[in-house]
């Protein structure tokens, strides 16, 4: 019985051993944090995640045997989680900076591109031009000016309609009507001379009526011009030295961000590249400004006849993974990305992707 009862414990001790080792051969899950950022990091309609920087990741996840799950989050949470210890890696569209580098640590670049200026197409700009000039103002502006037609036309119709009855004369309708219409003429400046007072007391107010018409009418047309060119030159942005004098938008704690702050440019955050487009496309803002391949696969996506990137790049960008400081992990992760963006395999999905966004 003693010996069974040994056996037993000497048995079970040895499934134990069985089972730690087991755990301690079993591959560690990583918890990698990711956001939306095409076409690097892409939700599918499976909300499953793709991309280029996703492809990247889970090739060099598979040459190093590693085990992992995805977490979606913000730009600001992808950077704090892995110093609170949240993660153990941050893949999207990940600018290396300054910053970020005294925060976390980051493996080699594996993309390269800049900053970018996304704006208006001038077919665009003309007709937001046109679509501010018929505004309400400019609507009501227009009532107000007939209205002051009627009112000196019904004037003139007063004083002309018992002494000049051939023109002025006949129901009261048509009466003010004639008024009206000759006081519109006389304010062009047209002079079809059909309607023309007769009386003294009707040559006296159209005599003042025509020089007070030559100011309003020249007003008039000033401000009309005026709007039209003010919006032409508002959005006329060729580069980045036009950005203080236009508005500006960007997405909040970006690069793009952090960028124009150094220039002490003035800007709007937006929470998406396609909120921003889509304000651009109402003629709310004059310029995004965010990482040229995102801007040109966003605009892609519906925004071709409306808004264009325009072709310089006005800062360096390079795309990076982020690791906790001190990351046993960052020379394998290194050394395996290095081979995998030197291959044809990287270099036919990245064309395949980013090739049209030219």
């Amino acid at each position: 019985m003693q010996r069974l009862l040994k056996l037993g414990i000497w048995l079970s001790a040895l499934w134990s051993l069985t089972l730690s080792a087991q755990t301690q051969n079993a591959p560690e899950q990583l918890v990698v944090a990711t956001k939306e950022a095409p076409p690097f990091v892409i939700k599918n309609e499976n909300g499953e995640f793709e991309g280029i920087s996703i492809y990247l990741f889970e090739q060099m996840a598979a040459e190093l045997g590693i085990d992992y799950r995805y977490e979606e989050t913000d730009l600001p949470g992808m950077i704090e989680g892995l110093q609170q210890g949240k993660f153990d890696a941050s893949i999207a569209a990940i600018t290396v900076n300054a910053e970020r580098e005294t925060q976390v640590d980051f493996t080699h670049p594996f993309y390269t591109t800049g900053l970018a200026i996304a704006v208006p197409k001038d077919e665009s700009r003309m007709m937001s031009a046109i679509s501010n000039l018929f505004s309400w103002k400019f609507l009501a502006a227009l009532g107000g000016l007939c209205l002051l037609l009627l009112a000196v036309g019904f004037i003139m119709w007063l004083v002309e309609r018992h002494g000049n009855k051939e023109q002025f004369g006949g129901s009261t309708r048509k009466g003010i009507g004639s008024g009206f219409w000759w006081a519109a003429v006389t304010m062009t400046t047209v002079g079809y001379g059909d309607k023309a007072p007769v009386t003294l007391a009707g040559r006296v107010i159209g005599f003042i009526w025509m020089f007070a018409a030559i100011i309003l009418i020249s007003s008039f047309t000033a401000a009309i011009a005026t709007s039209l060119t003010v919006s032409q030159l508002e959005t006329q942005v060729q580069g980045v030295d036009d950005l203080p004098g236009v508005r500006v938008t960007t997405l909040s704690s970006s690069a793009s961000a952090a960028f124009l702050d150094s220039r002490s440019i003035d800007y709007k955050t937006v929470a998406t590249v396609r909120e921003g487009l889509e304000a651009m496309a109402k003629g709310d803002t004059d310029a995004l400004v965010y990482d040229k391949p995102i801007l040109e696969y966003r605009i892609n996506q519906g925004f071709e006849d409306k808004i264009q990137v325009l072709p310089d790049v006005i800062d360096r960008q390079d795309y990076a993974m982020a690791l906790p400081e001190d990351s046993p992990r960052r020379e394998a992760f290194n050394t395996t990305l290095l081979r995998i963006i030197d291959s044809k395999e990287w270099r036919d999905k990245v064309n395949e992707v980013l090739g049209t966004q030219k």
